[in-house]
């Protein structure tokens, strides 16, 4: 049964109603048992509904379905995570932010740091601080206290929030981090009802909403004075091979467009974001675009040892003032450089001069390179081909995902302390060393990239516009600090994501967007009480894109127990894969991928073994047993293994390994799990009447036909495969030609259903998918069966069956 729970602490979840994390259904069992299968029945919408193919009990050698399991939650999510009935994720009127900004690993923590090095469970929030807001859901509050400022704690500097608790008839109140009691500002003061709320409660979002934000006031801002509005500035590689394959005029007639959609304040009718260009090869080009100009100017910088920024007057200018002289130097730049041969490039001072460009107009902003190769002529930051496959499986493979010269890390602190951001679209064509020219996206807060092979007429140039279009738009605050606060027993200790650190305490980003996310591991200092809970305060300052300086605020209380049961009932195997990824891609940095491999294995086997040990019911050794709450736990991790990051194979680009390590590194939850194991649809069950996706399979070759057409997608790739017997009714609805190799639009139900059910697919998704048509038994075939994760890998991985068998023997070991 449920305990009573103080105000703003979640009530601890009863048996039967298990916390559904996204992926493993609420059971009404204890704990699920391998290979003797029990069925178990999923909640939702408060029901009792029993989906019978969970549970596979016709196969001695796998035991349910994981896929199954994701479609129920699917199903269940818009629940879950918008009704007040759910007890287990924390919404944001009880005072708890929504789980799209903060999920945990577990959402009770152990008492005691003993209880926790049992578990070996780690104890780590993943922050999303800036989460897209669904339409139909109302924006964030905004608080100004005007000149006062926000209301903070005299000791900790937590911010008010509905963890603070009025005393002395309103005129103090009592920390709920710290415990400091501190006298309420005149201003502020209200008094308290007959139960010691405040009479405003309801009316203030900082005392009643989890999620909020505050007006900054000077004090916030850079020497006390407040920031101006932050620009973008393009910067396009004029190489020759890029203005022969047309990329360079495909970028230009792009930004025509994409200039239209600057972000901008929700009350402004335009952006109040300045843009510059600069082109680049061996030496920069500079471009004054003054509104009253008849034609663009142009100045070259040769100097790139040192460079500086030739004019201030006419770089950055507001895009509607300037519209007509930004077209002309856009239909000019391809023109311009056509008769180039120059194929040499920089690199690091490309983000030298923008960083200087917004350092001299005192403005935050982000810098959009367009970059193909490798910056091979001299200059700071100069690179070399690296690419050495005899390293691979060695103790020194971890070099490969290392930069090669300090100068890029020197660089991305500076950027961060000047609040530049930057985002790199690469287009190599070879090896162009992703750990180095990907450092700096990574450490300021941007986004990176890739397109390989890149052909202005092929299928990755829509992939290529629609991330760039989107990139513009998304929701996005400059110049950010992070702060994470905690009430006494414990603290944040760890931190993983695109972010840079000058102390233990604050995470510095020169741009924060909606994409990205936070890892934080937390550790014990002392003893967690169960009555008084853990709470976690995430606390954001940034600029937005209008030029005001903002607070973000984000709550969570969470329980504390003394029982493992606790803790394993209230565990998120999302979020746990989500660590697990992040923790074991920063160290590949500094250990041997055998090595970081061996310590995955160990700790799953660990925290299924100490359950078994002290939370499961007496059962013969032979069998595999699971919590709740991770039965979904193995199939994730031996996806996670069998990753390219973590395992070496000759076959897969040292950049791609690279690119893919960076990008798990600012992933959130949802993002994450899509990512190690891909969603794969049916597309011949669907029904064409019906707006609702086909029911998902499981990730495994045996889930196939030759008879079927199936859509897999992990949120970088789309594969549409066809069976060499699919029923040509389908095939020419689909693609209205016998034959094919992209896919048309069709104005027929088969093909607007499959676009439609792409398009649901693709929606939220942080990078445009690019999709490949894979007939069955052709070439194509061996990428896409990479991704039936279930399966033997073809490069080496354990299948998910024969993992299970491995972790089994693993827990077997530590109970004798």
């Amino acid at each position: 049964s449920t305990r009573a729970a103080k105000p703003g602490q979640r009530k601890a979840p009863s048996q039967a109603a298990v916390p559904a994390p996204v992926h493993s259904g609420p059971c009404a069992f204890q704990h699920t048992v391998l290979p003797q299968v029990l069925h178990f029945s999923v909640l939702i919408s408060n029901c009792f509904t029993f989906l019978p193919e969970i549970c596979n009990t016709s196969s001695p050698s796998f035991s349910f379905s994981c896929s199954y399991v994701i479609l129920s939650e699917k199903i269940m999510q818009a629940d879950l995570f918008s009704s007040a009935n759910f007890k287990c994720v924390p919404l944001n009127i009880s005072g708890n932010a929504s789980p799209r900004y903060i999920r945990c690993t577990t959402y009770c923590f152990p008492c005691t740091s003993d209880m926790a090095k049992q578990a070996q469970i780690p104890l780590a929030a993943v922050i999303k601080p800036f989460a897209t807001i669904p339409s139909n859901e109302t924006p964030l509050f905004l608080v100004n206290h005007g000149e006062n400022g926000p209301v903070r704690c005299n000791r900790c500097k937590a911010y008010m929030c509905p963890f603070m608790q009025f005393i002395e008839g309103g005129r103090r109140y009592q920390c709920g981090f710290c415990n400091c009691v501190n006298d309420v500002p005149p201003f502020y003061f209200q008094h308290l009802d007959h139960i010691g709320r405040r009479l405003d409660h309801y009316e203030k979002p900082e005392l009643s909403l989890g999620s909020y934000e505050y007006v900054a006031t000077l004090d916030y801002c850079r020497k006390n004075k407040p920031p101006n509005p932050p620009a973008f500035i393009f910067m396009i590689d004029v190489s020759y091979s890029n203005i022969k394959n047309g990329l360079v005029k495909l970028i230009c007639e792009e930004l025509k467009t994409v200039l239209e959609k600057l972000p901008k304040e929700e009350q402004e009718d335009t952006s109040a974001i300045r843009v510059g260009f600069i082109t680049y090869n061996k030496v920069l080009h500079f471009f004054n675009v003054k509104s009253n100009l008849a034609q663009p100017q142009m100045m070259v910088v040769t100097d790139v040892g040192e460079v500086f920024v030739p004019l201030l007057d006419g770089f950055l200018v507001n895009y509607q003032e300037s519209q007509s002289v930004i077209h002309n130097l856009l239909d000019q730049i391809p023109e311009m450089f056509a008769d180039s041969n120059e194929n040499e490039t920089v690199f690091a001072p490309v983000i030298q001069a923008g960083m200087e460009a917004l350092q001299a107009a005192d403005c935050p902003g982000k810098l959009f390179i367009f970059h193909s190769s490798l910056p091979t002529a001299e200059a700071p930051g100069k690179l070399k081909n690296r690419d050495d496959k005899k390293l691979i499986n060695t103790d020194k493979e971890k070099i490969l995902f290392q930069p090669q010269t300090n100068v890029y890390d020197s660089l991305a602190k500076d950027c961060v302390a000047h609040g530049c951001c930057v985002t790199l679209f690469l287009f190599p064509s070879q090896y162009v060393d992703v750990a180095s020219l990907g450092l700096v996206p990574q450490l300021t807060g941007g986004t990176l990239y890739k397109y390989n092979n890149f052909q202005v007429k092929a299928s990755n140039f829509q992939q290529f516009l629609n991330d760039l279009r989107n990139d513009i738009e998304k929701k996005i605050g400059f110049d950010a600090i992070m702060r994470v606060r905690t009430s006494t027993g414990f603290r944040a200790t760890d931190f993983f994501g695109g972010i840079f650190m000058n102390n233990t305490t604050d995470v510095e980003m020169a741009a924060i967007d909606c994409d990205k996310a936070v890892t934080v591991e937390f550790k014990h200092d002392d003893k967690l009480g169960e009555d008084s809970g853990a709470l976690i305060q995430c606390a954001v300052l940034y600029t937005t894109v209008g030029g005001q300086r903002r607070l973000r605020i984000h709550n969570l209380s969470l329980n504390c127990s003394s029982q493992l049961a606790d803790l394993y009932k209230s565990c998120e195997t999302d979020a746990l894969i989500n660590f697990f990824a992040k923790s074991a891609f920063k160290a590949v940095l500094h250990q041997p991928l055998k090595v970081i491999r061996e310590i995955l294995v160990n700790q799953t086997a660990h925290m299924l073994a100490c359950y078994r040990k002290n939370c499961a019911s007496p059962s013969a050794a032979s069998q595999l047993i699971l919590p709740d709450s991770m039965k979904v736990l193995p199939v994730y991790m031996n996806c996670l293994l069998k990753n390219c990051v973590l395992l070496s194979r000759p076959e897969i680009s040292t950049d791609e390994r690279a690119y893919q390590r960076q990008l798990v590194m600012t992933m959130g939850v949802a993002d994450s799990q899509l990512f190690f194991y891909p969603q794969l649809l049916p597309i011949h069950t669907l029904d064409v009447k019906s707006t609702t996706l086909p029911a998902a399979i499981r990730c495994s070759e045996s889930r196939l036909s030759e008879e079927g057409i199936f859509l897999l997608a992990n949120g970088l790739n789309m594969f549409l495969w066809l069976g060499v017997s699919s029923p040509p009714e389908l095939i020419q609805g689909i693609f209205n030609v016998p034959s094919f190799t992209l896919l048309p639009e069709v104005g027929n139900p088969y093909s607007q259903t499959l676009r439609m059910i792409m398009s649901i697919i693709q929606q939220k998704r942080p990078y445009s998918m690019k999709l490949t048509i894979v007939k069955q038994r052709e070439q194509p075939e061996m990428v896409f069966r990479q991704f039936l994760v279930e399966d033997k890998g073809l490069y080496g991985g354990s299948s998910y069956v024969d993992f299970l068998c491995c972790v089994h023997k693993e827990i077997c070991q530590l109970l004798n």
